[in-house]
């Protein structure tokens, strides 16, 4: 992904993205061909986070107003792998709702979306969409997801006033980091390091966010990965590992590392209890929800390499809007009509007003408010400098279901770092295996 397409792109709305987590439990997928008052009724199932919520309940309004024919009830799954075995079951049982929120990349093709989604190609929309973003929900036959949010980075969000009171430089190696971290934790104030493994899904970053790096030590390990002649127990990828298990061992975490969920994470990151949180850019919506006075305080830098010339920033395309086959009739036009909405200026309105930009737009009826966080500009400059790579899933197939676990027990010193390399390189056979990949 050029730095020149995603400086169009790379600012996301984090409330309707992503990847991040929630806790609620899910709701039941059908809904009745009527609501109130007889009219026509769809189902919508999105992450239970906050920030989604919030955005979610605004959209479904302005497009119940603009459509006053289509009511749209809103169903909740959990993040992290629940979630996507949720979706699995109902897409295979023939329950899921009418539209639902999920991962593009290499969750969406585990899918087997040729049988399972609707060819959205000819939308009207859809050729407004930027071609990365339309080569991750796509296959040769077929274009299944619509664009909801933006883009954005993972890498290590930071407390600003933390770094100035203490004098510390952003780093650019991984020597630095944990130089930077140590003086944090001889300061005593704040945690140096924030994991938060009660959402299992946030124990991945130091793996995942580390890709851009293996990119820039190697740039074709994604190729050589899906043909099976490299793998994570193997350095360059190996080094994420590594990193994960090397931050427990030196003792640089919070002490509740093993409970805490993301919104206990980004509230120390905001009140400066925490110093560091390697997350996604995106979360920055959960915290203006939670803490808008701190979002002025949070900036952003590349999870680093061992070396400052791979240093890179790794970039997430956002998720995707999708209809089920299963949807037919009224119910598939008042779908469509529904993402087609989401993606009108109108309704991208309604996620500037709601959300706080982690990134920019994957499609042109869509821009970014007049003004965005600091994060924002903090993740521009890698883009600009040509310091960014988009993440492994959107480059490969091949992701296993058990990496977010297999990274806690590293994480928590329960496994080392060669053990959860290995796991995780077995844990990805099957699914290679059943996508038909050659050399699996």
């Amino acid at each position: 992904m050029s730095a020149r397409s995603l400086t169009t792109r790379l600012l996301a709305i984090g409330g309707a993205t992503v990847l991040i987590g929630g806790l609620a439990a899910c709701s039941s997928g059908g809904s009745a061909d009527t609501g109130s008052g007889g009219k026509l009724q769809i189902s919508y199932l999105v992450d239970n986070s906050t920030a989604t919520a919030v955005t979610t309940k605004a959209l479904v309004a302005a497009f119940e107003k603009s459509n006053p024919d289509i009511t749209v009830k809103v169903d909740t799954k959990p993040q992290g792998t629940d979630g996507d075995n949720l979706v699995k079951t109902r897409l295979s049982t023939g329950e899921m709702d009418d539209v639902f929120n999920y991962n593009s990349g290499s969750l969406l093709q585990a899918l087997n979306p040729d049988n399972t989604l609707v060819d959205l190609s000819d939308q009207s929309w859809a050729k407004d969409v930027d071609k990365q973003f339309t080569s991750v929900v796509s296959t040769d036959k077929g274009m299944y997801g619509a664009p909801i949010g933006t883009s954005f980075g993972g890498g290590v969000m930071y407390n600003k006033k933390v770094y100035a009171d203490l004098g510390l430089k952003i780093p650019t190696t991984w020597d630095e980091f944990i130089s930077n971290s140590e003086k944090i934790k001889a300061a005593g104030k704040a945690a140096p390091i924030i994991q938060t493994y009660g959402d299992t899904w946030t124990s991945q970053l130091f793996v995942l966010a580390d890709f851009a790096n293996i990119a820039a030590q190697q740039s074709d390990w994604a190729s050589q990965y899906t043909a099976h002649e490299e793998s994570y127990a193997k350095q360059p990828a190996f080094a994420g590992f590594q990193h994960l298990a090397a931050v427990q061992d030196k003792s640089l975490l919070n002490e509740d590392y093993a409970s805490a969920t993301q919104a206990n994470g980004l509230k120390m990151l905001a009140d400066g209890t925490g110093a560091q949180y390697p997350m996604l850019t995106n979360s920055i919506s959960t915290l203006q929800q939670d803490s808008p006075d701190a979002v002025d305080d949070i900036g952003v830098f590349a999870l680093p390499a061992d070396d400052a010339a791979d240093t890179r920033m790794t970039i997430w395309e956002p998720n995707g809007l999708y209809v089920p086959k299963t949807t037919t009739g009224d119910k598939l036009a008042a779908a469509k009509k529904f993402i087609a909405f989401a993606n009108s200026s109108d309704g991208c309105k309604v996620q500037n007003d709601t959300g706080i930009a982690g990134g920019p737009y994957v499609i042109s009826s869509c821009a970014l408010p007049d003004s965005v966080a600091p994060i924002v500009d903090d993740l521009q400059k890698y883009i600009d400098d040509g310091k960014s790579s988009s993440a492994l899933e959107f480059h490969s197939p091949i992701k296993g279901p058990n990496l977010e676990k297999i990274c806690v027990q590293v994480g928590s010193g329960i496994s080392t770092a060669a053990v959860g390399a290995k796991q995780y390189d077995q844990d990805v056979v099957q699914q290679a295996q059943q996508l038909g990949i050659k050399g699996w």
